[in-house]
């Protein structure tokens, strides 16, 4: 049972953390006077690399080198085979 609530949490602060992410970055960039296009294009790209980064920089200093690669190969297959 505490697994689902612990999961449902991460789920919560996971969406409440995007949304902090995406309208800091907007305001910054809107008061620098940056292009909505490239907002929306530089936001994507940092909310769809950010998790993989926390990923491999935690497993690896803990040690678990192989997930690091695993996560770094799947990541790539998946975005080789979306097109």
């Amino acid at each position: 049972m505490l697994t689902y609530i612990l999961f449902i949490l991460g789920i919560i602060f996971l969406i409440k953390g995007a949304s902090y992410l995406v309208d800091g970055t907007s305001a910054t960039a809107k008061r620098f006077n940056i292009s909505e296009l490239v907002i929306g294009l530089t936001i994507v790209a940092f909310g769809t690399s950010a998790p993989g980064l926390a990923v491999n920089l935690i497993s690896s200093f803990s040690g678990n080198t192989d997930i690091a690669l695993g996560n770094i190969v799947g990541s790539n297959l998946a975005n080789i085979c979306s097109f």
